[in-house]
Parts: C-alpha cells; structure tokens; sequence
C-alpha cells in the first residue's frame, strides 16, 4: 500500500488550465518555461518525492530529535536525503538566476513543494524556511550579505530560519524583548527566541537565522524592532564557513505533530553576544521580515493541500483493501469503497484537496505576474490580488484540511486510531498548519483590516469582478456543468452581498472585522475556489467535447460538481453568520467565561 505518490497529472492539469502556464511562459525570464520542460521538471520532483522523502516520513515522525552535545539530531536518513535535495539544486527552482537560482516561475515552485510537503511535510519544513530566509535577504540586505551568504543557500548548502516569538511575546511582537547593540559595522545580539523551525541541526553546514531584536534607542511597539543576520557559524572574505557564533539550541520542543521537524528554543549571546548584521533599516525589521511571512504563509497553505493530498491517498487505498459489510448490489462483503457514505468522505476529501490546489496555484500565478508583469499597472494590479488571497489561501487550505485530514482517520474507522496506519499522523501533522505563520484568526484581521480597508475593497471587488467574467461561458451550459453554474452564480452573490456590507457597517462597529473575519475568510475561500473548480470543469469538458475518452476529464467535472453541491453551499450560511455581525459574539462579559 503505496504512502504517498505525487499527484503530477492533476498538477499539470492546474498549472496548465487554471494557473494558465502560457500566460506565465511569456513574462521576461521565463520563456524556456513550456509545457514540457514543467512536465519533466514534475516528474523528476516526484522520483524524489516518493522514493526518497516519502518513506522517511512515518520513521521520521515515530525517532522524532533529540539534542546530543549541542546539536540537534534528525532522524536516520534525513540528512542523506537532504544531501540529494541539494546535489540536484532543488532549493533554487523558483529563484532567479541573476542570483544563482534555476530561474522557473513560482508556480512551478509550488507545485513542487507541494510534493515535498506531501511526502514528508515535517522534513521540508528546512527548505521552506531556507527560500523565505533567501527572498528576504534578496529583497532588503545589503549587496555584500547577499554576494556572501545567498550563493551557499540557493544551494541548499546553508539553510535558513525565521526567529520572531518568545516566550513572553507569542503574536504579540511588540513584546519582544532580544537586544542588539551596535559594535562598528556589525550588532552584538542577547536573547531568546522559541518555536524555531529546524533552528539547530546537521543537515546543512552553516544555518543563517534573520533574527528579529530591539536596539537600545528603539521606540515603543513594533515599529521600534530590527532585522538582523545571525549565522550560526561567521563567513570568511571568501565565503568559507568561519568561527562558531554565539548561539545555540536550549531545547526541542514535544510536540503534537510534525516530530521530525525540530523545533528549538534559541538563546543568543550568553557570552560575548551573537554577532548579527543589519537587514534593511534599522527599527524597520518586521516590514523587512513580512516579505519572509508571506511567501511561508502562501507556502503554509500549500502544505494544507499536500497533507490533505496525502491523507486522500491513504483512506482510498485503505478502503479499497478494507472488507466489511455487504454493499448494495454485491451478494458478498464487500470493500468498504462501494458503500455510499464512504464514498461521501472520500469524494469530499477529494474535492477539497483539488480546490486547494487550484487556489494555491492561481495565487503562485499571480505572484508571477505581479513581480514579471510587463507594465507597471498591470504589476501593482496582480499584486493588490497577491496581497488580497494570502491570507484566503494560507487561512481556508489549512483549516480545510483539518477537514480532510479528520475524514482520513474517520474512513479508517478504528485503524484510523491506531499510528501504525499513519492516518493518525496526517490529522496530528495538520493541526500545526492553522496556527504557525499566523492562526486563522491572524489571516482573518490581516484580510479584513489591512486588505479590505486599506483600499475600501478594491481589490475584492475586481476579483469578483473577474470571477463574474465566467458568466458567459455558462450561459448555454448543460448538464453537470449547467447544475455547478446555478450553484456558484448563487454563492457569488452572497460574497458580494457579504461584502458591500461589511464595508458599510466596520465603521459603527469596532470589533466587526475580528468576530466576522474567520467567517468572510472561509466564504471567500468557499467562492473562490468554486469558480476555480468551475474553470476546470470547463476545461476538463472542453476535453471531452473534443473527444477525449481519458477518464480524468469526466472526473474533474465530477469533483467540481461535488463541491458545488457539498461545500459551497456553506457560503449561504457564512454570509448570514458575517451579517449577524459581533453582537453575540462580545454579549457575554470576559469576566464570566
């Protein structure tokens, strides 16, 4: 029974039709980017995927780390498939090759993420935080910190971390209390960071840690924190890893999920303080370290469709092999597949796992184009949509799996219980993915207050907008594809309602974008991924009016049409619940809880 195997038909499928790689292939750059260097790329990425990362990821999460003199200890294996991820120059895919990186869109990036998430999220966990760690140094260090230390981590020979919380702080970075002092042209840093992503192991030779700390005339909040480079071993003039740096591990966390994945408690400067380097302006670190947030956030909810990939696969095969009871139809018990509500669970799995997908990779997209684009306008206009569906993609895949993932353990029934079939992994590892980078309730402010209010709805209003542009192709519908159109024009239409609406009462209503937030978020979501769905049944029928008697294409239309029918609906219910408003939500004084 096969653990995982990367889903590259239904990825080309998406990049190709939804994601729309033509319109990506012409940006400056990315010309060599064609159908079928993506297709091999795909399938290279995948040999990887299910014969190297795959099979570690049950021992990984059952050895879990340790810390031994000082280091943290992976899992056997982990460091040699490392080895290979960096021998075949994997960390730099979607990186451009002005700095040494493969040069491919981001939305191929994504797809193969996914798959590394898939087989083994805990494990990729490194490199993701590695290409956040490279975009932000690209991006905001000065040119000799980038000559110095992105060549050896677009390669994967040095990996990167994201240090921000501690103890006293959580979201709260305003509470952060790590300082930094100026010494010459570098910063001695003192101070602890917790809940740090692979902040110690012995994978990579040298770990570069963008460090988030206050300087002694910093002002109040968080407009008074800087950015630094800590790295875990100094660089020499030439780039060669130097002395040891004035930092180290304290502690691992235990952990509900993710076991494999270390995550450290740090401590800088016990003795004569960790040496850093300035990354952007001084006091002006966290604007510098939300460009490493946001590429992790839209990363996050690619894992939500990984994971949700990766449980699908398992309760399938599970209930192709799993006997009991007698179907309809079948005079013999019968694999529990054939019985109706199993089917249900799977179908809703499935169709949650490819509306994710569509999402993720239509954001990727349109990350491309907004940083490609040929003309300014057309750039600042993807990027409103990039800022606006961060949050909807990082917030609706990773709740929506836990979803997937709850319905894996629950087509297992009892075995879904027992770790041995690991489907009590996915739903453990899942849990994780709403919380870091940002809860749910994080993305929701984040997509009602500073997306939503910042330009007064501009930019949901052009992706309705652009989503009402399907209208047309759906006027003469028929069939499955007439029942999903009557569906998402209803659901369309509360999105918009829920709109106009919260943007006329937020002003009389203070605590209306917190206690509606999660609710528009998952409403949007719901929508958004219904005219995905829509645009690939419309694809997938395209296919089959040609000809076509590939299976895959009615199966697409199937899945759209299941989630018209089994999950959009939800959008009505979500738009009574934003109009409800906050007042049932804040009736009850904090103090009797």
């Amino acid at each position: 029974m096969s653990d995982y195997i990367a889903p590259t038909r239904d990825m080309q499928f998406v990049i190709n039709e939804i994601a729309n790689l033509d319109s990506i292939s012409s940006l400056p750059g990315f010309e060599d980017a064609t159908s079928d260097l993506v297709e091999a790329v795909l399938e290279q990425a995948a040999v990887l995927a299910n014969e190297v990362f795959s099979p570690l990821n049950q021992p990984g999460d059952e050895h879990g780390t340790r810390i031994e003199d000082g280091i943290v200890v992976s899992p056997p294996g982990y460091a040699e498939a490392y080895q290979q991820f960096v021998e075949n120059g994997w960390q730099g895919i979607g990186k451009s090759s002005a700095i040494d990186g493969q040069g491919l869109p981001f939305l191929v990036h994504s797809a193969v993420a996914e798959m590394w998430y898939g087989s083994n999220m805990a494990f990729a966990l490194c490199p993701l935080l590695t290409s956040g760690a490279i975009e932000a140094i690209e991006m905001h260090a000065p040119k000799h910190l980038q000559d110095l230390y992105l060549p050896r981590m677009i390669s994967g020979e040095w990996s990167g971390t994201m240090n921000l919380t501690e103890p006293q702080a959580g979201t709260d970075l305003a509470a952060i209390k790590t300082r930094a002092e100026r010494d010459g042209d570098r910063y001695r840093i003192r101070g602890q960071k917790i809940y740090i992503t692979w902040g110690e192991h012995e994978m990579s030779d040298n770990i570069v840690h963008l460090v988030l700390a206050r300087l002694p005339d910093a002002p109040e909040g968080v407009k008074g924190i800087s950015l630094f480079l800590v790295p875990k071993y100094l660089a020499n003039e030439d780039g060669s890893k130097g002395e040891r740096n004035d930092l180290k591990v304290v502690s691992v966390e235990s952990k509900m999920g993710i076991h494999s994945s270390p995550t450290c408690v740090m401590s800088y400067g016990d003795n004569d303080g960790a040496i850093g380097y300035l990354v952007g302006e001084e006091h002006n670190g966290l604007a510098c370290m939300f460009t490493m947030m946001n590429n992790a956030r839209l990363e996050v909810g690619m894992q939500g469709v990984a994971i949700s990939e990766r449980a699908c696969q398992r309760a399938v095969a599970f209930a192709r092999e799993r006997v009991q009871g007698v179907a309809r139809g079948h005079s013999e018990r019968s694999t529990i597949i054939h019985h109706p509500d199993v089917r249900r669970m799977l179908m809703q799995m499935r169709a949650i796992t490819e509306a994710g997908r569509a999402l993720a990779y239509y954001a990727s997209a349109q990350t491309d184009l907004a940083h490609h684009a040929e003309h300014e306008q057309d750039r600042q206009a993807h990027q409103r949509l990039v800022d606006l569906i961060i949050p909807i993609v990082k917030g609706w895949c990773t709740e929506m799996a836990q979803e997937s993932t709850y319905l894996g353990v629950q087509v297992h029934g009892g075995m879904g219980f027992i770790e041995e079939t690991g489907a009590a992994q996915h739903m453990r590892d899942a849990r994780i993915l709403t919380i870091y980078e940002g809860t749910t309730g994080i993305q929701a402010l984040d997509l009602m207050g500073r997306k939503m209010l910042r330009d007064k709805g501009q930019a949901m209003g052009e992706l309705i907008e652009e989503m009402k542009g399907i209208g047309a192709e759906l006027e003469n519908a028929s069939g499955d594809i007439a029942a999903i159109a009557a569906r998402f024009e209803s659901a369309l239409d509360a999105l918009e309602d829920a709109t106009r609406w919260y943007l006329q009462s937020v002003a009389e209503d203070p605590d209306l974008g917190s206690a509606v937030g999660v609710d528009y978020m998952m409403l949007a979501g719901n929508v958004t991924c219904a005219w995905l769905m829509t645009k690939a049944a419309l694809a997938a029928q395209k296919h089959i009016d040609a000809g076509s008697s590939d299976s895959f294409y009615p199966h697409k239309v199937s899945t759209a049409r299941f989630f018209a029918e089994r999950i959009l609906p939800r959008s009505e219910a979500q738009r009574q619940m934003v109009k409800a408003g906050s007042a049932s939500v804040m009736a009850i004084e904090a103090d009797v809880f």
